[in-house]
């Protein structure tokens, strides 16, 4: 099991896999970042970018 903050403040979520990781960090990011998650500039390109930064992050741990 790994520990993760989120990548825009400190709380933490836990997760076996990568996926999991985010599954268990989503409701946080909802509920404490909602402006980024519902941002209209942020496209695909921006979520994929998120994606592997946010993976490379989780692997180094």
């Amino acid at each position: 099991m790994k520990t993760l903050k989120c990548d825009l403040c400190d709380a933490t979520a836990d997760g076996e896999t990568f996926e999991d990781w985010m599954k268990a960090l989503m409701p946080h990011y909802m509920d404490a970042h909602a402006d980024v998650m519902k941002d209209p500039s942020k496209g695909e390109e921006e979520k994929g970018k998120w994606m592997a930064e946010n993976k490379a992050r989780f692997d180094a741990v």
